[in-house]
Formats: structure tokens, C-alpha cells, sequence
């Protein structure tokens, strides 16, 4: 009876802190930092970067999103092979905040050497302290702290013309990054809140569709307390029946 009744509390502690049904982005609410040129489409849920940026440029929510999962595809119809990728915590102007604090999840094709520093291929998330310069963003430098490569996309860049599912976890204490249902990065930490944002460095036609996000509910405290204390009764009744019985 103890083993059906930890069972069931668990299942229903497993079912709270389950996300919720994903909802569609309405990216027409969206902001733009740099000098992308960001065009909206399929009813506002996708949005096509044009422009072979100099500098970092970013599409983002405006909004605090810790506690959400945004989802969706991305692709690159284009014979460049610079970065592509996303923030998370990024706010309004960071690009020359000197107090800015988020986290930079980016994607390189191929290792190159420009603006004086190298930039090897591959999936990788950093953490972005104050302004930066294009040298520290290119080569994971200064402002620019590398925290972790991804488990298999670490060495190994995008291809061209193919699309990428993703799904982005972003909480307090930790992010999470799977692409095609894959988990590649898994961090933990103290994360400032902040917007959600697409992020394109010197790559054009860039292409983020199909995006959604989702609220991840975890359940409050008070939950878990009148569960355990349920948890504990149970104990008691079992033990109390076992010694009756005896």
C-alpha cells in the first residue's frame, strides 16, 4: 500500500511540474537591436534576417522570460557560413550597456579567422558581461566568456538550405538547448531574467519559423508541503494498521 501511495504522489507531482500546451509567438510584437533587416511572415510566426551584418544583431521579445520554453525551426538559405543563434536574458540596448548580463547561444558553419580573432564551427553557449567588441563576440573572447560547447554540435557547424528544430529551456538556474529533439546544452547557474531573442552575426537569410513558447510549471511550495504532509499520513496509517494487525 506505502509503494502504490508513493507512486500515485509522485505521478501527480511529476504532472504539476509539467509545461503547459505550447501557444504560437506573435513576433509583430517583437524588437530589433543592430542593423538586421528582420521581415515577418506566416502570420507573424516567422521572421527572415536579410542582412550580412557587420555587427551582432538581435530580434527579441522585450519581455522577462525565465520560466519559458520557446520552440521552433530554423534554417539558412545561403552560401555564407557565419553565426547564427539566440539570447536569453538579453534586455533593450545591451549591445552598449555596460551593466549588461546575459547568455549567448550561437552557431558557427565553419572555423574562420576575421576581426582579429578565430571563430571555431560549432554550437556553443556564453555568458555576455557589459559592451562588447566584434573581435570578443567572434572568437568567444573578453565581454564574450564561453561556458560550455554542445555535446555533439560542439565541433560541427549548420549546413546550408536544412532545417533545425529547437527548443530553448531558459529558468533561473538553468538552460537548456535541443536541436532536432537532440539535448546538446545543459547548463546550470545564476541567469539574469530577461527577453528571449534571435541572434545573427555576418549571416544573411536567415530564417526562424514555426515559433512557439511555453510556460514551465513547477509546483509552488505550498503544493509539495500538503503533499508530503499526505505522504507522511499515508506512512503513519500504514504503520499504525501494521501494528494493529500484529
Amino acid at each position: 500500500m506505502l509503494n502504490k501511495s508513493k507512486f500515485f504522489l509522485g505521478s501527480i507531482l511529476i504532472s504539476l511540474a509539467a509545461t503547459t500546451v505550447a501557444a504560437p509567438v506573435d513576433l509583430s510584437t517583437w524588437s530589433q537591436n543592430g542593423t538586421g533587416n528582420w521581415t515577418l511572415s506566416g502570420g507573424n510566426q516567422s521572421v527572415l534576417q536579410t542582412t550580412n551584418t557587420s555587427t551582432p544583431a538581435v530580434f527579441f521579445n522585450n519581455s522577462n522570460s525565465q520560466g519559458i520554453s520557446l520552440s521552433g525551426q530554423i534554417s539558412v538559405n545561403d552560401s555564407d557560413d557565419d553565426f547564427i543563434g539566440f539570447v536569453l536574458g538579453y534586455n533593450d540596448g545591451d549591445s552598449t550597456n555596460t551593466n549588461a548580463d546575459y547568455l549567448l547561444i550561437d552557431w558557427k558553419q565553419t572555423a574562420q579567422s576575421a576581426f582579429s580573432a578565430t571563430a571555431p564551427a560549432g554550437l556553443a553557449i556564453s555568458a555576455i558581461s557589459g559592451t562588447f567588441s566584434t573581435t570578443e563576440f567572434w572568437g568567444h573572447t573578453g565581454a564574450v566568456n564561453e561556458l560550455q560547447r554542445a555535446n555533439n554540435l560542439g565541433n560541427t557547424g549548420w549546413n546550408n538550405n536544412q532545417i533545425y528544430d529547437f527548443d530553448i529551456l531558459f529558468t533561473a538556474t538553468n538552460v537548456q538547448v535541443s536541436v532536432d529533439g537532440v539535448l546538446e546544452l545543459d547548463i546550470n547557474g545564476t541567469f539574469s531574467d530577461g527577453s528571449f531573442g534571435f541572434y545573427n552575426f555576418s549571416q544573411p537569410n536567415v530564417l526562424y519559423s514555426s515559433i512557439e513558447a511555453d510556460v514551465v510549471n513547477t509546483p509552488a511550495p505550498g503544493v509539495f508541503l500538503l503533499l508530503l504532509a499526505g505522504l507522511s499520513a499515508m506512512r503513519y496509517s500504514f504503520s499504525h494498521n501494521k501494528k494493529t494487525l500484529s
